[in-house]
């Protein structure tokens, strides 16, 4: 119908008349109480922002000659935020001349990933960046 008939149609019931598709060849328009339809969008929004969890990275900081129960304390921590859904940044600190002996900092991050392994899995290999070596995990899908 023509833009004219709308309007009028929109007076008789009291309603708003509101372009859906306005760069349409032919544009599309409803007729509706428009104050009500901002409302629920507005609700929609709200709720779909109530409903998204947002993820966070925790961060364990381990050293090469770490003792194993201590390494199992920071692995419990991990297992705990990776149970959260979080992601869990593990950084491997060297001091010193201990950067040049780096393998004994893979192995140490080697049997942290292996305790972990059940509940986490690396995104991507471990990297040396300066004076840490470092691995992020994600939370294993069950």
């Amino acid at each position: 119908m023509s833009r004219y008939e709308a309007y009028k149609k929109a007076e008789e019931y009291s309603l708003d008349l509101f372009c859906v598709a306005p760069k349409a060849a032919i544009p599309v328009c409803k007729i509706l109480n428009y104050g009500k339809y901002k409302f629920e969008l507005q609700k929609k929004a709200k709720e779909a922002k109530k409903n998204r969890k947002e993820i966070e990275v925790k961060e364990i900081q381990l050293t090469p000659q770490i003792g194993l129960h201590d390494l199992e304390t920071k692995g419990k921590a991990a297992i705990k935020f990776l149970g959260e859904g979080n992601k869990v940044k593990v950084g491997v600190r060297f001091k010193g001349r201990q950067l040049s002996h780096a393998e004994i900092g893979d192995e140490t991050l080697a049997k942290f990933l292996e305790y972990v392994k059940e509940y986490g899995a690396p995104e991507k290999k471990p990297v040396l960046e300066g004076k840490w070596l470092i691995c992020v995990l994600a939370p294993v899908k069950k």
